[in-house]
């Protein structure tokens, strides 16, 4: 398989914080080090989420602002994508800085559950932010939490509300919501390549599940995210030095696949993004 595999790199999230691990980047200066470590390391994806002064998260775009500058400062090329999330901020507040042309941004396309509340997703609001992205010329990566908004992200595809060639995250092993399950996993696969031809798709495995979603994604085509967001430990007992290390061991299991790190040019024409 020749096929490069595109590393995204999660860097810091909504809900880690240093007394999870200390290696968690919260200060805008904080994260731009540990971005340009994990560009090092082969990423070519940020996926970014801002903290307020507190360390609580925001959807504050002037902070967004000072990170994506950092980031294109000193990790040349490389994808900037923000985070919509939920957790950030309410209503059209998620895309507040969505106006500051990042190269992607996430977009959850339907509700869920998460381990102690609704992800909520409602449709207007869906649409909104899909619409904020086409006039900004942003790359969605729609992230799949459930099998239903990979048909939901088909048919917004169809109907011209998405952009396509469609990129698709497939999101497991967060609590309530889609186990880390192969037979699911390649369903997904299976699903999202009959409706959305031509798409690509990559995959994220919280908490423990992330080393087992790597290893799936890379062995089967894909694409794959890692990172201080989604998981803080290397194994049970030994907590993740850094962003970068993670990110290693994704392309320590491309080298075991026999498939090359995509480089940020590579990314680039995979997902049909202009130069950086």
């Amino acid at each position: 398989m020749t096929k490069p595999c595109i590393l995204c790199v999660a860097i810091t999230g909504s809900l880690p914080t240093k007394a999870d691990n200390p290696a968690v980047p919260i200060t805008i200066a904080e994260q731009i080090e540990s971005t340009h470590a994990a560009f090092e390391a082969g990423a070519s994806i940020a996926h970014c989420h801002v903290r307020d002064d507190a360390g609580k998260p925001t959807s504050d775009p002037e902070r967004f602002e000072r990170l994506m500058e950092g980031i294109r400062a000193h990790c040349p090329d490389m994808i900037v994508q923000f985070s919509t999330g939920g957790r950030s901020g309410a209503g059209r507040e998620r895309g507040g800085m969505l106006p500051l042309r990042p190269d992607m941004a996430s977009l959850t396309v339907g509700s869920n559950n998460f381990p102690t509340r609704v992800y909520e997703n409602p449709p207007d609001l869906v649409d909104w932010l899909a619409a904020e992205m086409l006039a900004y010329n942003i790359k969605p990566e729609v992230e799949a939490f459930d099998l239903s908004h990979i048909v939901q992200a088909a048919a917004m595809q169809r109907d011209g509300r998405l952009k396509g060639p469609i990129y698709v995250q497939f999101v497991m092993g967060v609590k309530n919501a889609m186990p880390a399950d192969e037979r699911i996993f390649d369903f997904y696969i299976e699903t999202l390549a009959r409706l959305a031809p031509g798409s690509e798709w990559c995959a994220a495995g919280i908490g423990s599940a992330q080393l087992t979603i790597n290893d799936w994604s890379i062995a089967k085509g894909g694409h794959t995210r890692t990172g201080l967001e989604d998981n803080v430990r290397l194994d049970r007992g030994t907590l993740a030095p850094s962003n970068a290390a993670l990110v290693r061991r994704a392309a320590e299991l491309c080298a075991r696949y026999g498939r090359p790190v995509a480089t940020p040019r590579d990314a680039r024409a995979i997902l049909g993004l202009a130069p950086a």
